[in-house]
């Protein structure tokens, strides 16, 4: 098979990874809402903030440690920093469509609250997927992955092979 349709198959793992994390992020996300808004009393937008931080925490983790673990780990301040803004931008996304229904248009039962929370979420999720790919978790460059990749086949042949002479190290 050629490059592109391993490249597509790789484009399907990461959609599909994401969408794994993201829709137990989602469950999370509703029934923190949920469960926030029916045992405290929290107005129904501040309900949806604190269940939408629950939540990217718990992405953060399933994004950093399974779907994008083979990515640059390098620099976790920052991709930590930019998964924070990218998040808070997604919150107002997600939660802006949930204040406008239920304060400038009077929709606000639970059925109500939970649909335009679920569009919020979707909604913020488009822009969420692009930019933690773009811009939080990059790709490890071409070079790097190679040198990756040939060190561990050097550690896995000398593993193999405990009496075998020891390849030269390449100058780099």
């Amino acid at each position: 098979m050629g490059h592109g349709s391993s490249g597509l198959r790789r484009a399907v793992r990461e959609v599909a990874a994401f969408g794994a994390v993201g829709g137990v992020g989602l469950l999370v996300n509703l029934v923190v809402f949920n469960l926030v808004r029916h045992l405290t009393g929290l107005p129904v937008v501040r309900a949806s903030v604190i269940a939408t931080v629950v939540a990217i925490v718990f992405n953060y983790i399933g994004f950093r440690y399974f779907t994008y673990r083979d990515r640059d780990k390098t620099g976790r301040t920052k991709e930590l920093t930019l998964f924070l803004l990218f998040s808070a931008v997604g919150l107002v996304i997600e939660n802006g469509i949930l204040y406008a229904a239920t304060y400038g248009f009077g929709w606000d039962s639970p059925l109500q609250s939970n649909v335009f929370k679920f569009v919020g979420i979707g909604i913020a999720t488009l822009f969420r997927f692009w930019s933690y790919r773009s811009w939080v978790f990059k790709t490890l460059p071409a070079r790097e992955a190679v040198a990756s990749a040939e060190s561990f086949l050097e550690e896995a042949e000398q593993a193999a092979a405990p009496g075998a002479r020891r390849p030269k190290q390449r100058v780099r």
